[in-house]
């Protein structure tokens, strides 16, 4: 048994202890290996596990449904949420070699986020998107929270929508007291916008459930509807992250992201407008961009 994931999850254990008495010779020997090795197995296409145990690709299919799913893609999905939450960072690098081996890798991540957008575009769900921009636009105040790799997803959403509205606090979360802290005014009139990809966030979580209790619109930018955060939430927008990676991968998280900024920019097109007309005198008047043409232009005297 793999130790540094734990016990395989029950439904599948006792689909495969169940079947066991008549699987095959090959069926027996994938069994086996799912068994010991089912954080690596959950990212093998089907091809890699039959040879890697020995059996044909379709010994493998035929293993899938003889356990009951439709085919090897929906047992191999109900592998990763498995263990969506378990991973060491140890696992991961070795899951990303083997996923890898000797393929280019510069294409390999390039055709992988490629894959991870187009399936967060063909699961997130158009009325919820649209529910959570109207809570934003309505809040009172809106806080954000993020932390390990999500804090860069929440700086850069906070960057925006304090140039969108005026009161946007990106939670600092060094400490659990200090994030009570900072949301100790929280009510039903605000919004929390919580990020979190495995392994999860205990700290979002738990502000999470804080705003959750005293009434504020929840809304969570996350990867599962398993995910700890989508309890907490009245509005969940679901992001693909690469879990197998030991580099998240958060190309989708951030797409999702930039498409809630340019929502909530175009709903308060007028004062956004106003605001960043303003914005550019100020930013002219204190030099505060360096003007690319302006200096080409000298160059060409």
């Amino acid at each position: 048994m793999n130790k540094g994931v734990g016990r395989m999850d029950n439904l599948l254990a006792v689909r495969i202890k169940n079947k066991m008495p008549v699987f095959s010779k090959g069926q027996k020997l994938i069994a086996k290996y799912i068994e010991e090795h089912y954080d690596k197995v959950a990212f093998m296409t089907a091809s890699k596990l039959g040879a890697t145990v020995g059996v044909s690709e379709s010994t493998v299919v035929r293993f899938a449904t003889e356990i009951g799913y439709s085919g090897y893609p929906q047992l191999q999905r109900a592998m990763q949420e498995m263990i969506r939450n378990k991973l060491t960072y140890v696992q991961r690098m070795e899951v990303t070699a083997s996923r890898i081996g000797n393929s280019d890798i510069l294409d390999s991540v390039f055709n992988q986020d490629i894959d991870i957008i187009r399936r967060t575009m063909e699961e997130t769900s158009h009325e919820d998107f649209y529910k959570a921009v109207d809570g934003i636009v309505n809040a009172r105040k809106i806080y954000i929270i993020g932390a390990r790799s999500s804090l860069a997803l929440a700086t850069f959403l906070s960057y925006y929508f304090s140039l969108i509205f005026e009161n946007v606090l990106l939670v600092q979360s060094t400490s659990e007291s200090e994030i009570f802290e900072q949301m100790i005014r929280i009510d039903e009139r605000d919004v929390v916008i919580g990020i979190s990809f495995p392994r999860y966030s205990k700290k979002a979580v738990k502000a999470m459930n804080f705003a959750h209790n005293r009434g504020a619109t929840v809304i969570a930018i996350t990867d599962s509807t398993l995910s700890p955060l989508a309890k907490e939430a009245d509005n969940v927008l679901l992001a693909r992250s690469d879990i197998a990676s030991i580099v998240d991968s958060l190309v989708a998280p951030l797409s999702l992201i930039n498409a809630l900024i340019l929502t909530t920019a175009l709903k308060k097109h007028d004062e956004v407008t106003h605001i960043f007309k303003h914005l550019e005198d100020i930013w002219d008047e204190y030099g505060v961009y360096e003007k690319v043409d302006d200096k080409l232009g000298e160059q060409n005297t």
